[in-house]
């Protein structure tokens, strides 16, 4: 790509657990090695450097700069994208914030008193990923991945996608979308649900699909970038994979690629602050394989690439 006066901005939520800023870092590595831009990831809260920080690099090591590509490496649309992200950029917001109707933020809002962008070039926000059909390709990939952990061969298998659910419709949208295209090349049984905030939840969806079918394995494909508090405890937790005797007793994969967490331990260490409340687990006697979330996988960087090329 020829962008001698352009880079590119990695925009992340930021997370309070270390995972996600290793792969985000790498996903920006692999990202400018691909495409021979320069980049950096701007984090909207938690981490550093923030938004207005990584601008701010980008323009010191290229004085020449004259335009920054902001690409939110969001999956589907959301407050974040919609509101945060714009209004963090220097844009006006893309819809009504439904948390503050009237645009007044209290002192306590991360969007109270906004520091916009320092920036006199050229701004060109690009939307969120969406349901891109590559993303199927990486659910393929980790379902695959996961068999090959499995202790048990020849087991009648299904396969539930999991997002994590909004205030606002888009991330259902993107997850009925996606999975659409899932369902219509899968090889096995599946069906979608959502953390919080949407419908179906984990359980009744797991369920649905366990009693449907009459499986004894259920792949948990977790359609986040990185991992983070819900995928490493909130998601686990609705699962069954993680309780306080550490499931002492359960079969462990051949290849073990995921790691057992005491629960209580790790929100103590990592986030006296986070507290999910989980009314419903899912209840399955077989075998639950749960592999990482898309990560900086090689599919997701051919994504994001084609992503920039369109305005390029």
């Amino acid at each position: 790509m020829n962008g001698v006066d352009t880079a590119v901005l990695l925009i992340s939520h930021g997370s309070s657990l270390s995972y996600s800023k290793k792969v985000f870092e790498e996903i920006c590595e692999k990202f400018k090695k691909r495409t021979g831009l320069d980049a950096e990831v701007g984090y909207m809260k938690v981490e550093d450097p923030d938004i207005f920080q990584a601008t701010q690099i980008l323009r010191k090591r290229n004085p020449d700069l004259k335009r920054i590509i902001a690409l939110p490496v969001f999956l589907a649309d959301g407050i974040h994208t919609l509101i945060d992200i714009p209004m963090m950029l220097g844009f006006e917001p893309k819809e009504i914030d439904p948390r503050h109707p009237d645009g007044i933020y209290p002192e306590s809002h991360y969007l109270h008193d906004l520091k916009p962008v320092n920036f006199d070039g050229e701004i060109i926000l690009l939307d969120s990923i969406g349901p891109n059909p590559k993303l199927v390709d990486i659910i393929n990939k980790r379902v695959e991945e996961a068999l090959n952990t499995s202790n048990k061969d020849d087991a009648k298998t299904g396969v539930l996608i999991l997002s994590h659910g909004s205030r606002l419709r888009y991330n259902k949208e993107f997850l009925m979308a996606l999975f659409e295209q899932y369902e219509n090349q899968a090889k096995y049984p599946s069906n979608y649900g959502f953390m919080e905030l949407s419908e179906p939840n984990i359980p009744d969806s797991a369920n649905l699909l366990i009693k449907r079918d009459n499986l004894e394995r259920l792949v948990v494909i977790p359609v986040f970038i990185a991992p983070g508090m819900h995928t490493k405890i909130d998601i686990k937790a609705i699962l069954n994979l993680i309780h306080e005797n550490e499931k002492k007793n359960r079969s462990k994969p051949k290849n073990n690629n995921i790691k057992e967490i005491k629960i209580n331990k790790i929100i103590l260490e990592e986030d006296p602050d986070h507290a999910h409340k989980y009314d419903e687990t899912v209840d399955f006697e077989g075998e639950i394989l749960y592999p990482d979330p898309i990560g900086a996988d090689d599919i997701l960087i051919e994504i994001l690439e084609d992503m920039v090329k369109k305005v390029l």
